[in-house]
């Protein structure tokens, strides 16, 4: 179909250089490609763009992000760079960036033919893959918790399972790498409870850890201000990076609602709820955990809502958990809560 997905995404890579000028304008060429720090136009270097066909094959317009091993085309990027929700708001988007004609209502709305495939990345090819994806009690991805001593899983929870999830490898996986593993998914939503997103953790079936690539955890879709949430959002809940940093506090915390932002940028960044006023917010021991802390609680400081620290024992709280136990778990978090929060939602859960 012409001004199709697939053709506006070739017609961007013919000018990737400019699209990357426009929407990633705080990064900067170098050689055949553009660097910058993400898809969300961070001043860095993580994420390279390639900007002409390489001579091992590679696409121009194709990138990578080598923190995370996200990747895609550029149609993501005017995604990202948008906060679009409908693949229909990024063409549209592209197509004035490229002068083209946009599609007459008319022939949008006759129904004759399909609204083009997602391209990768995107929320609606996330919510394909959540929706091909199993109930996750009784699967891997349920054992490969337990083993991190993360359990009981609880009925809507927000995890699934995929028996044979495609993993693109990257430069820094060794050749042959398998291109299918088992995968956990979690899955990321917003605030109406909408999809957005999912995060994957390919898994081993041998050792019921995380599969041996270079990167076993990746997210795609629409991240930024959502999270994987855990529980009916309330008045007070609790915010974490990782997901099993998450499911770890509610391994003895059952009952508090609770979101994994899925890294120490997107953690600082979360929407709050409308009837949220206080906000626990567990770091993991490092600099990019306090980072997010400290921007975090400005924020909430600055919506009204009461903003608590909760430090861990170790690097982060599966460790204490998995390494230390949920007894002493248990009594590290206790003077760290408030007295009616512990009542309610720590002592009562031991």
């Amino acid at each position: 179909m012409k001004n199709s997905a697939t053709d506006i995404a070739l017609r961007l890579a013919d000018n990737a250089e400019s699209v990357c000028r426009r929407y990633l304008s705080k990064g900067h060429r170098e050689g055949r490609y553009w660097l910058v720090g993400d898809a969300r136009n961070t001043p860095g270097r993580s994420l390279y763009v390639r900007l002409v066909a390489s001579p091992d094959g590679g696409a121009a317009g194709k990138w990578t992000d080598a923190a995370t091993g996200d990747h895609g085309d550029l149609l993501d990027i005017i995604t990202i760079a948008g906060g679009h929700a409908r693949l229909r708001d990024t063409l549209e988007e592209a197509r004035r960036f490229l002068s083209l004609p946009q599609p007459s209502p008319r022939h949008e709305g006759a129904g004759s033919r399909r609204e083009p495939k997602a391209p990768s990345g995107t929320p609606e090819a996330a919510q394909r893959l959540a929706a091909a994806s199993l109930p996750v009690h009784g699967t891997l991805a349920a054992d490969y918790l337990a083993g991190r001593s993360i359990g009981p899983l609880q009925a809507g929870d927000p995890l699934r399972f995929h028996p044979r999830c495609y993993y693109r490898p990257s430069r820094k996986d060794r050749p042959g790498t398998r291109r299918a593993w088992p995968a956990m998914i979690a899955v990321v939503t917003n605030l109406a409870g909408a999809i957005t997103g999912v995060h994957r953790t390919w898994l081993d079936p041998t050792t019921i850890d995380k599969a041996p690539v270079a990167y076993p955890r990746r997210a795609m879709g629409h991240l930024l201000g959502h999270g994987v949430r855990f529980g009916r959002a309330g008045p007070v809940m609790v915010a974490g990076e990782g997901i099993e940093t998450i499911l770890s506090l509610r391994t003895i915390m059952p009952a508090l609602p609770a979101i994994a932002g899925l890294s120490g940028a997107h953690l600082a960044a979360i929407r709050f709820p409308p009837d949220l006023r206080r906000l626990y917010i567990a770091r993991d021991e490092d600099s990019t955990g306090a980072a997010a802390e400290s921007l975090l609680t400005r924020r909430a400081v600055e919506a009204g809502i009461e903003a608590i620290p909760l430090a861990p024992m170790l690097d982060d709280f599966n460790s204490d958990l998995h390494g230390l136990g949920a007894d002493r778990l248990r009594a590290h978090l206790a003077p760290q809560l408030r007295d009616e929060d512990a009542e309610h939602h720590l002592l009562l859960s031991g």
